[in-house]
């Protein structure tokens, strides 16, 4: 089960001769979540914020300005009127070192008194179902006070500036600027032509977030020409979700159309009408491998659309039946994908054969991005399960190390949000397979054990309910190391042989 957390950002605008701006802050690559992207100033709640008997919205009000004031210095005009800049630099100061509502500064900040009607209520969204920590976020606009202007101190934002909307979306077609999904969606709101003025922006903004709570999927781009679309399927936890992709502008592929129940399939169909009435060409499904979690809507997507299947030859034999055709995918093939999203080409789609957690299991590289679609290569919330005969774990490492030969930039995983160090991915994966397999070395004894007697003792950080999952992978180490001659299986039994 994911938590959820309750959170504020800021969209903070300044007219100018030609129009609108926003200002964006530039977070960290160094941070876990989201580091490298640009998103509006924010963070989440805490105990200062909220006030006894006060509107809900007040709260969140509350923590934007908070927020607004530690990230870029910028204050209502009716405190900074009142404060002279020592006090503005050291309360600032205060707030980056130690935020925390229990200090002393901060609780200062508590019983600054500001009206949250500077701020103005905009509209709400929350994070899909498919990562371990999402947000409630409010979204809350603010003018840039006459006098003022933002400055970033150097921590968890390294940069910060204006940017009018078609400009920004503009740098991001062309990959130089990282957007955060949510701030994707609000600035592609405000550079639609037909959103004329703030009124405009607001009506439209509020209508899509209404949507969303409708079930409308998310818009959720980690990068351009593939969205991102998780969707409810039985799968292993702590997932809970698969994600499927679609991948192209013009020319669209779905990539693992996951989920067999009824309404998350019309969550999918409802997308994919609207794109091939917008004259999008829907060109084929691709299916990373046949587990249950990643084809429970391949069939009646293919006859929906007419659409072939596309999957290694290993994968389509073990498909359901009823596609409206099929087609093998070997290693290497390409998938064209038409015009890039910033207007080159060729754009296409590479087909990796990455054998080991299934022997069909395909990844998909994207040309212009270096974006990977890696099914269950690795995943961003969990580990993969390897399990025999199926799961061969010198296969899969294997698989492992080509993917991390190949440049790669954003991941999207099949389960958990997709990540823009794809190549650390990867390396990581392979660091902890090296881990458990040391552990595994250290618990083997000249005695003979069960596999029962030895998931304790190398799987102590996984929590005890799991352990009959993670006996399946330890199976998997075991052959591993039997086959290179450093275990030996005596029956159910297991001991060194070195």
């Amino acid at each position: 089960m994911s938590r959820l957390r309750q959170a504020s950002a800021v969209i903070l605008t300044r007219e100018t001769s030609h129009g609108l701006q926003v200002y964006l802050v530039e977070r960290s690559p160094k941070l876990r979540f989201f580091g490298g992207y640009w998103a509006m100033p924010g963070g989440v709640l805490d105990d200062a914020d909220q006030r006894p008997d006060a509107p809900e919205v007040e709260a969140f009000q509350r923590a934007a300005i908070r927020e607004l004031f530690e990230e870029t210095g910028v204050l209502p005009p009716t405190v900074r009127d009142q404060r002279d800049e020592a006090w503005c630099l050291a309360m600032r100061r205060a707030l980056l070192e130690t935020p925390s509502s229990d200090n002393a500064e901060n609780q200062s900040w508590a019983h600054v008194e500001f009206d949250p009607g500077w701020m103005e209520d905009v509209l709400e969204l929350t994070t899909p179902e498919f990562a371990p920590v999402r947000y409630r976020t409010r979204f809350l606009h603010a003018k840039l006070p006459p006098g003022q202007e933002p400055t970033i101190e150097v921590g968890e934002l390294v940069g910060g500036g204006f940017f009018d909307p078609r400009a920004a979306l503009e740098k991001w077609r062309a990959g130089d600027l990282l957007i955060v999904p949510p701030v994707l969606f609000l600035l592609e709101v405000l550079a639609d032509p037909k959103v004329r003025d703030w009124q405009a922006f607001l009506a439209a903004a509020r209508n899509h977030a209404a949507q969303l709570r409708a079930g409308r999927l998310h818009p959720v781009y980690f990068n351009p020409g593939i969205l991102l679309a998780p969707l409810r399927t039985p799968t292993l936890p702590p997932a809970t979700t698969t994600n499927c992709l679609l991948v192209g502008e013009q020319q669209v592929y779905i990539v693992d159309p996951a989920s067999g129940e009824g309404g998350e399939q019309q969550r999918l169909f409802q997308i994919l009408d609207e794109w091939q009435a917008q004259g999008r060409e829907l060109k084929g499904i691709l299916v990373t491998h046949h587990h249950a979690d990643h084809v429970g809507a391949v069939v009646p997507t293919s006859q929906r659309y007419q659409m072939p299947v596309l999957a290694h030859p290993r994968t389509l034999e073990r498909l359901p039946p009823g596609a409206a055709s099929l087609r093998e995918v070997e290693d290497g093939d390409r998938l064209d994908l038409g015009t890039a999203p910033d207007g080159t080409s060729p754009w296409f789609l590479q087909a990796f054969h990455t054998p080991g957690h299934d022997q069909g299991h395909l990844a998909f590289v994207e040309s212009r991005y270096r974006s990977a679609i890696v099914g269950d290569l690795v995943s961003t919330v969990s580990t993969i399960v390897i399990d025999p005969p199926e799961g061969h774990l010198a296969t899969y490492l294997e698989s492992l190390q080509r993917m991390l030969g190949e440049s790669i930039e954003t991941l999207y995983p099949a389960h958990g949000p997709a990540v823009r160090d794809g190549s650390g991915v990867l390396r990581r994966y392979l660091e902890h397979r090296q881990q458990r397999e040391d552990a595994l070395l250290q618990a083997l004894t000249p005695e003979p054990q069960t596999i029962e007697q030895l998931v304790a003792p190398v799987y102590s950080d996984v929590p005890k309910d799991l352990h009959a999952l993670a006996s399946r992978s330890l199976r998997a180490g075991l052959d591993k190391l039997q086959e290179e001659g450093k275990a030996r299986q005596e029956g159910d039994l297991w001991r060194q042989s070195f």
